[in-house]
């Protein structure tokens, strides 16, 4: 999509970090002649940052930082190098004058881009990606002084990111979006696009804060009448998400409709469920700003899934702190109950088992059928063990097609995809070994979507990738060699000839150097000479003045050695050249291929993956109790409460971490009508006496 079009009335939440003054400003005219590039940059810069402020940033100077690709750097410049080098830490230099004032700047390699980008990120930063998108020969075409197109291609958020290097493997990166009507109706609307899941609820603003504790997103939407309403301001602010109020407009509920109509292909929304107002308006208001930050690319999305919001515990953001859920009262995992639980031998299956911890089911039955899948393992110890080895070797393949559906996979992520479905349909042979037993409902329900042999479509895939790509492929399509010897003989040809065109190299070496009697000549290989001969200054007289300074065409002279080409490597090289070229164009070709078909199954491999998340959730916990000689708890719909022997999973792990004595376990009955036993039990004693275990 041009950067031009990338104009669109939406919003970013500020960085929180201070602007330091400069002396050059973007948003000043320019005073004097301004190059062709720099002309370019502030044109995009400007796109950006409309794309990106809305009134409530009226009068900020703070602004989403622009990487604007320049060769193998993106570089800053003007108030965004002065923010970037000091948030990473990087030299900041400065390129030309602006408004009669040095201009600021500084790069980061493209190559180690992500790494900035997390820190960036992690500091509370917008990044704004422009790309070139134009050979620099094409440009040229135009004139010399033509510059090279650029567009920004992504915006990058944190409840945006796809990257594996970006993204914690054990936690869920979900974004929120709240909508909310005249009539004091309010609902959410979030996604982890890394997976692409999408869920929609209502939404009660009594529970605001519980609500946003339990997904704990790292980014949330809301319009600007919410952001600035005082009410519940502090909620939001105390929350640690990054907050981007867009326009009101955006939060429209009929223009939401219409969205998810366009994004799922429908005409009517009555197949996903009966959505309501604010709903609509909190899922179209995402889906908006998941455009917008793909530059009008399309992150693909599971249909939306619509979850009751009184199926789940409310549990508010000072009680889920001092219950040390997923993480202690000083931040640390160690040492919370999810450190002490998690025996997960996967990232999504860990991310499952954090989600479930996070917002408990209230409904008896639906908690039941959970535990009979814990129950079914825990009792079948051998092939719980088998599970748990096949599990360990899936991978993450919800994540690798997520990257490949927005244009960021590699061929590991095929391969990845593959080697997930694969293990899927072992897990189904696993069970089919012990015919006519009786599963839980929830684990024949994700045998189901792990069997290939119900799949065809997506057996046809991991059949054709295993063929296709090798295993040791390398991690980005631009190096190729990923493509298995024998999948397509038009690829075999023209690799046959780069291979046997290197041959020819070697033979070519060894016959100028046996011509001119210089032993330490060789044949080496740029981008700018192609294929050229090298000797050291000591040796260069002998092929430019000696008897064969016909044969050899001098190139070029460095303090290190003298170079020379011939007839025969001019034209080797064109032939080395247009093969290595041809072979990765076909390779890219048939990549992309897959990728179409990766898209097109996105919601099979989706579920596939989620499926092999839940075994994994379920042999876990098993794993745990076998350890801990934990026992299934008995729960029905009544109101009494009986413990026998409990004890403290948490006090009792770092209990038995330390070499102490054994936690001594406790009983407790409770029942609200007072038939079986007290209503209230009173405990007392001195503070860290063990009144709560």
């Amino acid at each position: 999509m041009p950067a031009n079009s990338l104009d669109i009335d939406g919003t970013s939440a500020p960085a929180k970090t201070p602007l330091a003054k400069t002396g050059a400003k973007t948003g000043a005219k320019p005073v004097g002649k301004t190059t062709p590039m720099m002309e370019q940059y502030l044109t995009i810069k400007q796109q950006a940052r409309a794309a990106t402020r809305t009134e409530a940033d009226a009068g900020s100077q703070e602004d989403v930082i622009l990487f604007y690709r320049m060769g193998d750097f993106y570089e800053m410049f003007f108030d965004d190098a002065v923010h970037a080098a000091e948030a990473l830490d990087i030299a900041l230099t400065k390129r030309g004058k602006h408004d009669g004032a040095d201009i600021p700047m500084c790069g980061v390699p493209v190559h180690a881009s992500e790494t900035y980008l997390h820190r960036l990120i992690k500091k509370g930063f917008r990044v704004a990606v422009c790309e070139q998108t134009e050979d620099p020969k094409e440009a040229k075409k135009r004139g010399y002084k033509a510059v090279v197109r650029r567009e920004i291609v992504r915006l990058v958020t944190p409840g945006t990111l796809t990257e594996d290097t970006l993204l914690e493997a054990r936690r869920s990166n979900y974004i929120l979006s709240i909508g909310t009507t005249l009539a004091g109706d309010w609902a959410m609307a979030w996604s982890d696009i890394s997976v692409g899941s999408f869920h929609i609820s209502p939404l009660d603003p009594s529970r605001l804060e519980a609500e946003i504790s339990a997904l704990a997103p790292r980014e949330i939407i809301m319009s600007e009448t919410l952001y600035q309403d005082e009410g519940h301001r502090q909620i939001l602010h105390e929350c640690g998400a990054a907050l981007t109020p867009l326009a009101r407009a955006k939060f429209d509920a009929k223009a939401g409709e219409r969205r998810l109509k366009d994004r799922y292909g429908v005409g009517a929304l009555d197949g996903f469920g009966d959505f309501t107002k604010p709903e609509l308006s909190a899922a179209g208001a995402l889906l908006d700003y998941l455009e917008l930050t793909q530059a009008g690319g399309r992150s693909e999305l599971s249909p939306p899934h619509k979850q009751a919001a009184s199926g789940f515990m409310a549990i508010d953001a000072a009680t889920r702190a001092s219950l040390e859920i997923e993480r202690t009262q000083t931040g640390r995992k160690q040492g919370s109950l999810l450190s002490v639980l998690d025996r997960t031998l996967s990232g999504p299956g860990a991310r499952l088992l954090a989600d479930r911890l996070s917002r408990p089911l209230v409904d008896p039955d639906q908690i039941n059928q959970r535990l009979d899948c814990v129950s079914f393992f825990h009792d079948q110890r051998e092939q719980c063990a088998d599970v748990r080895e096949l599990i360990k070797q899936t991978g993450d393949a919800a994540r690798a097609a997520g990257r490949i559906s927005l244009g960021r996979g590699g061929p590991r992520d095929l391969h990845a995809i593959a080697t997930a479905l694969h293990h899927g349909e072992l897990l189904n042979a696993l069970f089919a070994k012990t015919p006519g037993r009786d599963l839980p409902h929830d684990l024949t329900a994700a045998l189901k979507y792990t069997s290939l042999a119900a799949q065809p479509d997506l057996a046809h895939l991991v059949h054709d990738i295993q063929k296709a790509i090798k295993a040791d492929c390398p991690l980005l399509t631009r190096d190729g060699g990923f493509i298995q010897q024998g999948w397509r003989d038009e690829l075999d040809t023209l690799l046959r000839l780069r291979d046997d065109s290197r041959k020819i190299i070697a033979s070519l070496q060894a016959k100028y150097a046996a011509q001119t009697g210089v032993q330490s000549l060789k044949v080496k290989h740029n981008n700018v000479l192609g294929y050229f001969i090298e000797v050291t200054p000591r040796h260069g007289e002998v092929l430019l003045n000696g008897p064969h300074k016909d044969g050899f065409i001098h190139r070029q002279t460095l303090v290190s050695g003298i170079r020379f080409t011939t007839q025969d490597l001019i034209e080797l090289d064109s032939k080395i050249s247009n093969a290595a070229q041809k072979a990765l164009a076909l390779e890219l070709e048939m990549f992309e291929g897959f990728a179409a078909r990766v898209r097109e199954l996105g919601e099979l491999i989706r579920k596939a993956a989620h499926a092999l998340a839940q075994c994994d959730v379920m042999t876990a916990l098993a794993q745990w109790a076998v350890e801990t000689k934990s026992v299934r708890p008995v729960l029905d719909d009544s109101t009494a409460l009986h413990i026998k022997g409990g004890r403290h999973p948490v006090v009792e792990a770092a209990l038995h971490k330390d070499g102490q004595a054994p936690f001594t376990a406790n009983d407790c009955d409770l029942d609200a009508t007072g038939e079986t036993a007290h209503r209230l039990t009173l405990i007392t004693g001195p503070n860290m006496a063990g009144k709560s275990t």
